[in-house]
């Protein structure tokens, strides 16, 4: 830490940085974040920066509320785009109790936990996520609208009125290392897809809460609103946080590669896929985490809600993409960015270990498109469906001894009461759907 520490103090002084932000996440995914002049980053490196955490959603309650953010070092990086005189660095922190040993309620720490889990069986769990969003415009106000920002189409550019604020986007998160694969216009208008490379899964996760951060900065400043709300839209395509993922031994190879195995792929990536299937529905509600997640989850739209796997198929759960070798990996394409990424790419990574633990070898993957069978179809490969909607999802979640230990009790237990809550206040609600449809027939 204090190579770290004179390291960060060196680079905050030659680049004359004024701020720093110290970022968590809540248990759904919200950015937090303490801003401090950098003439207090020396003792906060040192001794964290002490903070309510009642205040803090999932967090502790008001007797357990002192806690404590303790800056991980790695994590530092210039924000590119502030001015001279307001120049800041990021710095993504650990949450400690008041007893000073780590939070079981922060979600970084359950990813930690599971990534350790991995290392000692020899793994490293990279992820790649790509990220879809949509820009719309504003009103008179300054509030978001459901007007899309364009009317493109996939990889359109003639039609694309975010291509520049796509690519000032990608600019700013390549200069702070985030390394973007591509990004390009996606199906429906105003929606847009950033693909930031492969990373381990802690690292990856950090990423997010800057990538979003910037997405959301960068367009409203352009005069745009960027949402990751899944289906913002009636009609058009949602966005999804497809996940591409892999296991890395030490030594830098794919566990996920056999020149010799079935579709080349090794047994540990077949068990891998197979503890995914087997407990699709118990991780579902931690993948796809909004009431409004399942508006996505529908026939006609891409999004996968059948439980099955394919080298092809793009309306399977599970797509293994082209590429062997060091490329090997897996596509899972029901999560979308509305979520935690740090209890989504902790449930995969849970569920995965546990395919490779009990050997739970997949069924044949099927590479024809499954929204094109019918029920008895389905039925007679052995297809099953994701839950409908996220109260199924949480049902199967509570009922679920492998998320529970992933997550451990605290934010297994908070993540429940949080989404049953919106889901209680959800159903209850009328919709216009309703009034224009049942109110004159009834």
């Amino acid at each position: 830490m204090e190579g770290s520490k004179t390291k960060i103090l060196k680079t905050v002084e030659k680049e004359n940085v004024k701020f720093i932000q110290l970022q968590f996440m809540d248990i759904l995914g919200t950015v937090k974040n303490v801003t401090i002049p950098t003439t207090k980053l020396d003792k906060t490196l040192e001794e964290g920066a002490f903070f309510d955490g009642s205040s803090v959603l999932g967090y502790a309650t008001i007797e357990e509320s002192d806690m404590r953010l303790m800056p991980d070092s790695k994590t530092f990086v210039i924000v590119p785009w502030l001015e001279e005189n307001l120049k800041t660095a990021r710095i993504v922190c650990n949450v400690y109790d008041h007893e000073g040993n780590r939070f079981e309620g922060d979600p970084r720490w359950a990813l930690e936990r599971l990534m350790e889990v991995a290392r000692k069986k020899g793994y490293i769990f990279n992820t790649a996520p790509e990220y879809e969003f949509f820009f719309l415009m504003l009103d008179e106000h300054g509030d978001p609208t459901t007007k899309p920002s364009d009317f493109g189409g996939y990889f359109d550019l003639m039609r694309d009125r975010g291509d520049n604020v796509r690519k000032e986007i990608v600019t700013y998160l390549n200069a702070m290392g985030f390394d973007v694969e591509a990004s390009h216009h996606e199906v429906a208008p105003g929606q847009h897809e950033i693909d930031l490379k492969y990373a381990d899964a802690i690292t990856s996760a950090d990423r997010v809460a800057m990538m979003k951060y910037v997405t959301k900065t960068i367009a409203y400043k352009h005069g745009l609103y960027a949402t990751f709300m899944p289906k913002p839209i009636l009609g058009m395509n949602g966005s999804g946080m497809h996940t591409h993922q892999s296991l890395i031994t030490p030594e830098g190879k794919s566990a996920f590669y056999d020149s010799k195995g079935e579709y080349q792929l090794s047994k540990f990536a077949m068990y891998f896929i197979g503890g995914l299937l087997k407990y699709a529905d118990e991780i579902c509600a931690i993948l796809a985490s909004s009431v409004n997640s399942y508006k996505r989850l529908v026939p006609g739209y891409e999004a996968p809600i059948y439980i099955s796997w394919a080298n092809r198929n793009r309306s399977a759960y599970i797509r293994v993409p082209a590429g062997r070798g060091a490329r090997t990996r897996i596509e899972l394409r029901n999560p979308d960015p509305a979520g935690n990424p740090y209890l989504q790419f902790a449930v995969m990574l849970a569920a995965g270990l546990e395919g490779i633990e009990d050997k739970i070898a997949p069924p044949e993957p099927v590479e024809r498109d499954i929204f094109r069978m019918d029920a008895e179809e389905r039925k007679s490969l052995g297809i099953k469906s994701l839950p409908e909607n996220l109260g199924l999802a949480l049902e199967h979640m509570q009922r679920s001894d492998l998320v529970k230990e992933a997550l451990g009790e605290h934010l297994f237990n908070h993540f429940l009461y949080i989404k049953g809550k919106e889901w209680d206040t959800y159903k209850a609600q009328v919709t216009d759907w309703e009034i224009q449809n049942l109110l004159p027939a009834l």
